[in-house]
C-alpha cells in the first residue's frame, strides 16, 4: 500500500460526515508503518474501544470507512474465529462483528452493513507471516502469497463495495 498522509486519510472518509472524520483519532506514528507489508490499513480508536477505521486504495485514491466492534460475547473466548477478509483464525477475541454505517442516505437512514475481521485489522500482516496469531492460526494452503493477497482484497473490495452502495 502507498503511504497515506493525515489530511488523505481524513478526506477518505465515505460513511462518516466530514465534521466526524475531523474529530476521529488518526494514528500518529503514520511515518513508522510498515507500509510495503500493508493491503490496507486499519487502526482501532485508542480512547474508544467499540471503534474502528480502515483505510485502502482504490482505483481513485483512497476510501476508508468508520466501524464500530460488536461487544464480544463469552462464548467467543473458548472458541476459534475466522476473519472473512484474510481468512486467518483467532481464539479469544482475535476476531470481532464490525459493522460499518452505510455512506449517503442509505447510511443516514440508519443502514449498515457487517463483517467478521481481524479485531486488529492486521490482515496484512497476518497473511505475511509478520504477526502470529498462535498455533493453527494460519491454513497451510497451496496458494501463493501474491494470491491469497488478491483473494483478501478481493473480500475486502466486496465488503467496500456493499458500504458505498
Amino acid at each position: 500500500m502507498k503511504a497515506v498522509t493525515e489530511r488523505e486519510i481524513r478526506a477518505s472518509f465515505v460513511n462518516c460526515t466530514k465534521g466526524e472524520a475531523k474529530r476521529l483519532a488518526v494514528p500518529r506514528d503514520l511515518a513508522d508503518r510498515p507500509w510495503d507489508d500493508l493491503d490496507f490499513f486499519g487502526w482501532q480508536d485508542p480512547a474508544a474501544p467499540d471503534r474502528a477505521y480502515l483505510v485502502a486504495e482504490d482505483g481513485e485514491g483512497f476510501v476508508g470507512i468508520a466501524l464500530r466492534r460488536a461487544a464480544p460475547s463469552a462464548a467467543g473466548y473458548v472458541r476459534r474465529s475466522m476473519c472473512s477478509f484474510c481468512l486467518t483464525t483467532h481464539v479469544g477475541g482475535g476476531v470481532s462483528l464490525m459493522t460499518a454505517r452505510k455512506a449517503g442516505k442509505s447510511g443516514q437512514q440508519g443502514n449498515s452493513v457487517g463483517a467478521y475481521m481481524c479485531t486488529d485489522l492486521a490482515c496484512s500482516l497476518y497473511l505475511r507471516g509478520k504477526k502470529d496469531a498462535g498455533p493453527g492460526a494460519r491454513f497451510h494452503e497451496s496458494l501463493t502469497l501474491d494470491m491469497q493477497v488478491e483473494r483478501t482484497l478481493s473480500n475486502l473490495t466486496g465488503f467496500l463495495d456493499k458500504v458505498r452502495a
